[in-house]
């Protein structure tokens, strides 16, 4: 029995995304931008595909631009939107625990001479808005706050910054990786009161190399894409529409949102009470977390070895985010854990096909692990 706990890295298909991915390989693999036949009903899929997604953060369809996925919406999103307002100042306010498609952005903004401050987190892995009000002013042209953190699945104020940024009378824009809350909580853009929002298509059971970028009506930013003014010049380059059908299929049945989330806390919190039993295990996701990330650290037995032997039985952990390979995690030593903690820790993240006996299978195998680990 293969029991798959690494949904936050990336999820496998759903059966809704493979159809309509055969379906235009095989049948609509036009060019959405020819104007024969075949051209037109590849448009009329992917203008269907914008309506989905669009509906699914209740926004206008002409707020969606159609990427690669998460990293390339950051870029594009924090790229863009600095060189849009790099006359009205340099400062960039964000976190001390962004994904490395954020984080990474922000270090090649500060060897150009751009001023970025980077809020703490608590040990709960989410910023206080008393900080960022602090340190928004007149200067600042960009805050870039995620919402639900990949390691930890702590959730961040964001629908707060809007205020806090009019309060201070700055003109900075407002970006949002919401990558890891998309198709778990219930957004909705305008309420959430951003400008710039990135999601991306494999964390939600489509395929890999599809995501999108809501970019708020009247919103301008400057696109590092150049070529054939796809996606309204935001990201030129022929749509990739097999990835970018099959998320919106894939996204056409998250329907249940606010009922999977009571399920998925059911699910949690049974989960965390076994593991709370088990000798030298430290829970390090706090209870108000997204319930579908589950950090832990099993003390005295670094990640890899835990994670290898849980594959050997075919149960797939991971030990941080999969986009910081071989890095002790900057987010748990922002939330901070010891170091010994950190290179003991494990995410388990969930999907809405996971199950009880699953988890019970992990507990048990984890129980086990300890026991024969520490004699090695």
């Amino acid at each position: 029995m293969s029991i798959y706990l690494d949904n936050s890295a990336t999820t496998p298909l759903c059966e809704s995304a493979k159809k309509k991915i055969a379906y235009i390989l095989d049948e609509c693999w036009g060019n959405p931008s020819s104007i024969h036949h075949l051209g037109v009903i590849a448009k009329d899929e992917l203008d269907n595909a914008r309506k989905i997604i669009a509906s699914k953060l209740s926004c206008r369809e002409d707020e969606i631009f159609f990427t690669s996925g998460g990293t390339e919406s950051n870029n594009i999103a924090i790229f863009g939107a600095v060189e849009k307002m790099a006359r009205r100042g340099n400062k960039i306010v964000t976190t001390s625990a962004e994904h490395p498609s954020v984080e990474n952005a922000m270090k090649a903004l500060e060897n150009k001479g751009f001023n970025v401050v980077r809020l703490p987190v608590g040990e709960n892995g989410s910023i206080n808005i008393q900080d960022l009000i602090r340190e928004v002013d007149e200067k600042t042209i960009l805050v870039s706050v995620m919402l639900v953190n990949n390691e930890l699945g702590s959730i961040n104020p964001v629908q707060l910054i809007k205020k806090a940024v009019m309060m201070k009378k700055s003109p900075a824009l407002i970006h949002c990786d919401a990558v890891q809350g998309f198709g778990k909580i219930t957004i909705k853009a305008e309420k959430l009161g951003v400008d710039l929002m990135s999601i991306s298509s494999h964390k939600i059971h489509g395929p890999k190399g599809a995501g999108a970028l809501y970019i708020r009506k009247g919103v301008n930013i400057v696109s590092p894409v150049y070529g054939g003014g796809q996606e309204k010049g935001i990201r030129s380059g022929t749509e990739a529409m097999p990835a970018v059908c099959g998320f919106a299929a894939a996204a056409e049945e998250l329907t249940d949102i606010e009922k999977n989330l009571e399920s998925m806390k059911e699910l949690r919190d049974n989960f965390v009470n076994k593991l709370q039993k088990i000798e030298g295990i430290r829970i390090n996701s706090k209870k108000d977390a997204l319930p579908y990330i589950v950090n832990f650290s099993a003390k005295g037995i670094p990640s890899q070895p835990m994670i290898n032997y849980l594959s050997e039985r075919e149960i797939y952990v991971s030990g941080g985010s999969a986009c910081a390979k071989g890095h002790r995690s900057h987010v748990l030593l922002a939330a901070g854990l010891s170091p010994e903690d950190i290179d003991s820790a494990i995410r388990v993240s969930l999907s809405r096909f996971n199950t009880e006996e699953e988890l019970d299978i992990l507990c048990k195998n984890i129980s086990n692990a300890l026991n024969e680990l520490r004699k090695v």
